[in-house]
């Protein structure tokens, strides 16, 4: 049974939109894109890179497929995080895309697809796709959570966990957190059942 990670780049306040670029996603006005680049030093490139290297299949919500697939395919054989990508087995959660115009993806109707998944690849990764991923949360589907951390706030901007859009869970470390010269910590998360509620702290 493979794992299903999400990798998702957040400030402090969690919104996760557009870090890579001012016209990545201006969705609802946001006029933050490009937050990321600040931050970015060779440690926290290398921990993001060697996720990468890792995965065998990618597996993205409809709006992150359309901005990646307008970008890596474009990108020359000297990138390798565009060689890796397009070569992956993709695959975009859509009820609207029949026919994905990147090499080698599929489209899947509906999350509960996804389970299938796992037992065609050891390491599936989500790359942002909020929507997608609060999806999988509720289906139980997300094994683990990859979140990249930056010592910024936005006020505004999509945010994973909107009013209700959470599930009960407990999480435990995945691996211990990596902090960064940035500033930027990586935080791994992997579930740990249900969470425990009713303690009076002043019994403890």
């Amino acid at each position: 049974m493979g794992i299903l990670s999400v990798d998702l780049f957040m400030t402090l306040d969690g919104v996760y939109q557009a870090p890579g670029g001012p016209d990545e996603d201006r969705e609802g006005g946001f006029e933050f894109g490009g937050w990321q680049g600040a931050y970015f030093d060779n440690e926290s490139g290398e921990a993001i890179g060697a996720g990468i290297d890792h995965m065998d299949a990618l597996l993205l919500g409809r709006k992150t497929y359309d901005i990646f697939a307008s970008y890596w395919p474009v990108q020359g054989d000297d990138d390798p995080i565009a060689v890796k990508f397009n070569a992956l087995p993709k695959f975009v959660v859509s009820r609207s895309l029949s026919d994905p115009a990147w090499r080698g993806t599929t489209a899947l109707s509906d999350v509960a697809e996804v389970a299938a998944l796992k037992d065609r690849f050891n390491d599936i990764h989500v790359i942002g796709s909020g929507d997608l991923t609060r999806s999988l949360l509720k289906a139980g589907l997300a094994d683990r959570l990859n979140f990249f951390l930056y010592p910024l706030t936005l006020g505004s901007g999509k945010r994973l966990f909107n009013d209700g859009a959470g599930v009960p869970a407990a999480f435990r470390f995945a691996q211990p957190p990596r902090a960064f010269p940035s500033g930027a910590i990586l935080l791994s998360y992997e579930r740990a059942g249900d969470p425990v509620t009713g303690v009076d702290i002043s019994q403890l």
